[in-house]
């Protein structure tokens, strides 16, 4: 049993690498993307690419940017892809033109961290868990590599957090009149992840382990589950209120009450899988089941073919949860 679990487990890494490659890298357009900015509050804004211009995340190219603007500079959160850095850059100055002081990295995905390397060399100090850290100092295998191409680097020394965190303490940066609160999450979309909020504005960034484009998605490569993903949603049900502007990484941006239907749903799904898994079902019997129909009408993207013919994300969930649970038996 135990290596029947090890192979699944193992398959499902193969092809969550392989979905990360596709995800990161091939199918952008980058002449085509441009930055939408969006007020939030009287001083922080957020900026979303272009639809349509981006295969693994069609509804808008790359994660989307975070800024806090004011006297004192800019602070941003997350850095898109490498070659979109000079627009990105140039989206920000019309927001604000003084020096980008800050770059917080909400998880290491190139998508989000991609940029790190140009808005350092313009003097942004990079701040991340150490976790991202040491997933950017370690290249991911060469398939990856070629599938990133040009959306990230893994070799150049200015890509890499200057100070990082452990999962512990919230860390506060006071700047531009705001305080920025980074809180370490639960391993949830990656064993990285950060939650910033911007206090007086009532802004919080989620990076990636809320997403209302697809289904959930965990890179257990990196350590990530669905049993983490809960509690982060459970920690950012306790930070956040009624009045809270809660920014995902990917999709629309959410109400309160939409991260608790989200909750609910991984429950849910999770509890047929489980009941699935003990009555000794496969893996090919929990997907033909389709245990997510009740939710995909609700869900932008979820059954839509993935890139490189790797399913749709309803199936890619599926399969993550009956690993994780076949796993903890």
């Amino acid at each position: 049993m135990k290596n029947v679990l090890r192979a699944l487990m193992l398959g499902f890494a193969a092809v969550t690498i392989t979905a990360l490659a596709v995800a990161q890298g091939p199918g952008i357009n980058y002449a085509k993307v441009q930055f939408i900015p969006q007020l939030l509050a009287p001083n922080v804004y957020i900026l979303t690419g272009s639809p349509g211009a981006d295969a693994g995340h069609p509804e808008a190219a790359g994660g989307r940017i975070g800024v806090l603007a004011g006297p004192e500079g800019v602070l941003m959160v997350d850095a898109t892809y490498a070659p979109l850095s000079d627009k990105l850059a140039a989206a920000i100055k019309q927001i604000n033109p003084g020096p980008i002081r800050f770059l917080i990295d909400t998880h290491y995905h190139p998508d989000h961290t991609g940029g790190n390397p140009n808005f350092a060399k313009k003097g942004a100090l990079i701040l991340a868990r150490e976790e991202v850290r040491r997933a950017l100092i370690t290249p991911p295998p060469p398939a990856v590599l070629a599938a990133v191409g040009d959306a990230a680097s893994w070799k150049d020394p200015e890509r890499l957090p200057i100070v990082t965190y452990g999962n512990g303490a919230t860390v506060k940066i006071h700047f531009d009149g705001e305080t920025v609160d980074l809180i370490p999450l639960p391993p949830s979309h990656t064993n990285g992840d950060t939650l910033v909020r911007f206090e007086n504005a009532n802004v919080i960034m989620l990076g990636d382990f809320y997403r209302n484009y697809g289904y959930p998605f965990v890179d257990v490569t990196r350590g990530a589950s669905f049993k983490g993903t809960l509690e982060s949603i459970d920690l950012l049900l306790r930070t956040a209120d009624t009045n809270t502007k809660l920014v995902p990484g990917h999709g629309s941006l959410p109400t309160l009450a939409d991260v608790k239907a989200y909750r609910d749903m991984i429950v849910d799904v999770r509890s047929k899988v489980e009941q699935m898994a003990a009555n000794g079902s496969s893996l090919q019997q929990v997907l033909a089941a389709k245990l997510t129909a009740p939710y995909d009408a609700t869900v932008p993207g979820g059954t839509d073919p993935l890139p490189a013919g790797l399913g749709n994300s309803a199936d890619r969930f599926v399969s993550a949860l009956y690993a994780e649970v076949k796993a903890s038996r």
